[in-house]
């Protein structure tokens, strides 16, 4: 009966806030080894984005281990809310609806932030937004760059998730493609790990490449050329057996070099299918959404070949390429103003989600 007497009182609050002027959304992001809360006002205006990052604590153990995830979120969950009310200079009246993400993600940390957001949702009867995890990131770029409208094409380049996408409208997507395999986020912490780096891989791979030079030839499926899916568990692989034949033969090489020319040929792969999707949707704009998002060569090849190519190119500014409250603030906007992902008290964490 609780569950349901809330959940009939949201929907009528759903449908106005629609047409309220200012809607303040208070999100919630605990998916991996970020506890993250922030306060977003219109979906693209953030009042406060504060992060609590595990990067430390898990570097120990060369990633990211579930269980100690989930303590420290439960750890740092209630401070951080507070801290993300009072920098935003507000208070719990403000707040129009709560969002949270519910997936992708590691299970018994996604359930930290849902419960969290459940018990504050009702105890301030304000509807509950269920958000997904990997769409947040494509609202990144909103936050980033308050005049950028669907439709474009998106590359989503996250730790889980690699693919391509017709974003035609807020909440309206086709993909185009996807990886078969690894994610490029996965293969390139995995590249670190063989590497010796320490955990996260992605930065320190980027950071490394600078100082090398590509003189080894490692490859992507060719199987996959003609489409806009990807594959990296071949070219994990090759740098893998490369760097297992220098040990076994006791001989020396260059990490940069290794790192600079895994890093070429999967930044060429992501970059030329990108281009090649704009191409076939006929759309002058391309988005990057993802943790991977943050690679410099990526970057810098993205936005070389869409001059190339006169596509508009954007990404989303550092801070909130990489996991955030903010990102899940502006998705569930945009899904209330369609009236979309109204979640009961029943939610549950899923650690998949579709694309």
């Amino acid at each position: 009966m609780l569950v349901m007497n809330y959940f009939e009182r949201m929907k009528e609050k759903y449908e106005k806030l629609k047409n309220k002027k200012d809607v303040m959304i208070l999100s919630i992001e605990s998916s991996c080894d970020e506890t993250s809360v922030a306060v977003v006002k219109n979906g693209r205006e953030v009042l406060s984005n504060i992060i609590a990052s595990q990067i430390e604590v898990h570097r120990r153990f060369g990633g990211v281990v579930p269980e100690v995830a989930s303590r420290n979120h439960i750890t740092a969950i209630s401070n951080i809310y507070k801290e993300a009310l009072e920098t935003a200079g507000i208070t719990n009246k403000d707040i129009d609806a709560v969002a949270v993400t519910y997936g992708a993600g590691l299970m018994g940390a996604l359930l930290v932030g849902v419960n969290f957001a459940k018990g504050l949702a009702y105890t301030l009867d304000v509807p509950l937004i269920a958000v997904s995890h990997v769409y947040g990131h494509i609202c990144a770029n909103y936050i980033s760059h308050p005049s950028l409208e669907p439709p474009f094409i998106c590359l989503m380049v996250s730790g889980g998730h690699t693919a391509l996408l017709q974003v035609e409208d807020y909440n309206k997507m086709t993909l185009l493609g996807s990886t078969v395999d690894d994610a490029v986020g996965e293969a390139f912490d995995k590249v670190a790990r063989v590497l010796g780096l320490p955990y996260p891989g992605g930065p320190e791979i980027d950071k490394l490449a600078k100082s090398g030079e590509n003189k080894y030839n490692f490859t992507v499926s060719k199987a996959l050329k003609n489409t806009l899916n990807f594959s990296f568990s071949g070219i994990k692989t090759e740098v893998v057996n490369l760097v297992h034949n220098f040990s076994q033969r006791q001989e020396e090489f260059k990490r940069e070099d290794v790192a600079c020319s895994f890093q070429e040929c999967v930044t060429d792969e992501l970059a030329t299918k990108a281009i090649k999707a704009c191409k076939q949707r006929g759309l002058k704009k391309l988005v990057v959404a993802g943790g991977v998002g943050a690679n410099s060569r990526l970057k810098e090849k993205l936005q070389h070949l869409c001059e190339e190519n006169n596509i508009e190119f954007y990404s989303p500014v550092l801070k909130y390429c990489t996991d955030n409250a903010a990102m899940i603030g502006s998705c569930g906007y945009y899904l209330m103003k369609d009236g979309l992902s109204l979640a009961n008290l029943d939610l549950t964490a899923k650690p998949n989600v579709d694309l």
